[in-house]
């Protein structure tokens, strides 16, 4: 017998994880590097959101197990919120807090599908999504869109890549890791078909307040209503709030989804820490100044990485329109003599580049998009331009 089970032993470790974990050791070791991996906010979660967290601790309801579905209070606000930034009516039993937004990621892949089902899942996409979908059974239909069309799947791709097996549409905007954001027509067209063909749609809403410029956030349920009975919403409060770590998401979905997630979850993790909790309560029931700061730095970041990346001979770059992310494309210098060395693939190259120049970046391969990589510009001014710099030098010797 095998002593790992085949649906673990598929498992791919996480690549971004990976990348950022990796470039740590090399730090802590010593080492100069530059890490573009993690998906993380560099910022500190706002004192508010903080004193929240502390004065539950010193309370001793909040040491005690709790429902699994989140605390109601949380629930609550969720509920409130989602109203005022995505302009959607749920009710408070239409929320599950969950172990954060990659945990309602996993619940609701568990809990939609059936072996065989088809997800229809536009490239790039963020690595976990394949993984999560094979685990619940269902097989990953994947649409490859390039820099020609923005990042952004078409209606005819969809619907050349519909079969009678389809059973969900994964839909992002903004996206991670493109920062690609779906004009308000395009989710509406997109949520029409998905209604017209009874396909539901489980939407990642997790970037929804970093938008740059002109380019404005769409809940697609909001300009679909008739959508609502077949749509999962995934969100949580790492990357608006700087909460990475305080591991608190959740999902919104039709009460007979969230029942039998909340009865997954019961079985799984139970409830989210209370104090984790208390947290996001004082978050998403709180302003938005913090948050309105933070995507003003990101913005700004992202249009310096934007023009330091579109300066390298061989390199094109979409400028970001939301989340945190560049997605520069390196076609022109693979295959190249590179410092001695040659890439015949991103994979390579971010080896390269980790060697040579110090610098961590994530390869499109992790993102069902080879010939591109993921470079976060969530890290400081001096960082970001050092280490974009590094990148310029190593690559200008390409030949």
């Amino acid at each position: 017998m095998e002593r790992i089970s085949a649906r673990i032993a598929a498992i791919k470790e996480s690549a971004t994880l990976a990348v950022d974990s990796k470039a740590k050791a090399l730090q802590a070791a010593g080492e100069p590097v530059v890490g573009f991996g993690a998906g993380e906010p560099d910022f500190p979660t706002p004192p508010h959101i903080v004193a929240a967290a502390v004065a539950a601790c010193n309370e001793p309801r909040y040491h005690r197990y709790s429902p699994t579905p989140g605390l109601p209070a949380l629930r609550d606000a969720i509920a409130a919120k989602t109203k005022r930034d995505s302009g959607i009516d749920v009710d408070a039993a239409n929320v599950l807090v969950t172990n954060g937004g990659k945990h309602a990621v996993y619940n609701t892949f568990q809990t939609l599908l059936n072996p065989g089902d088809e997800v229809l899942l536009p490239a790039p996409y963020w690595t976990t999504y394949p993984e999560a979908i094979e685990l619940g059974g269902g097989v990953p239909v994947v649409i490859e869109t390039d820099e020609l069309n923005g990042f952004r799947v078409t209606l005819a791709q969809l619907e050349a890549a519909r079969t009678p097996r389809t059973k969900v549409l994964l839909f992002v905007s903004p996206s991670n890791p493109t920062g690609a954001v779906y004009p308000r027509g395009e989710v509406a067209a997109i949520g029409q078909w998905a209604v017209e063909h009874g396909i539901w749609v489980v939407t990642d809403e997790i970037y929804e307040h970093l938008t740059f410029g002109d380019h404005e956030f769409t809940s697609m349920p909001a300009v679909v209503p008739e959508l609502i009975d077949t749509c999962v919403i995934l969100n949580g409060v790492a990357k608006t709030y700087a909460m990475t770590g305080w591991r608190v998401g959740w999902m919104i979905g039709p009460s007979d989804v969230i029942k039998a997630a909340s009865n997954l979850q019961s079985h799984s993790t139970s409830n989210v820490s209370n104090v984790a909790q208390m947290a996001a309560l004082a978050a998403v029931a709180g302003d938005l100044d913090a948050v309105s700061e933070m995507r003003d730095a990101f913005a700004r970041r992202g249009k310096l990485m934007h023009a330091m990346l579109s300066a390298i001979p061989g390199v094109t770059c979409m400028e970001p329109q939301g989340a945190f992310y560049c997605f520069p494309g390196f076609h022109g210098v693979l295959g190249k003599s590179i410092g001695g060395r040659t890439a015949a693939t991103t994979l390579e190259l971010c080896e390269i580049l980790l060697d040579a120049a110090k610098v961590a970046i994530v390869p499109g391969e992790a993102f069902g998009a080879p010939g591109y990589c993921r470079l976060s510009f969530a890290l400081g001014d001096d960082d970001l331009g050092e280490g974009v710099r590094r990148i310029a030098e190593l690559l200008e010797t390409a030949q």
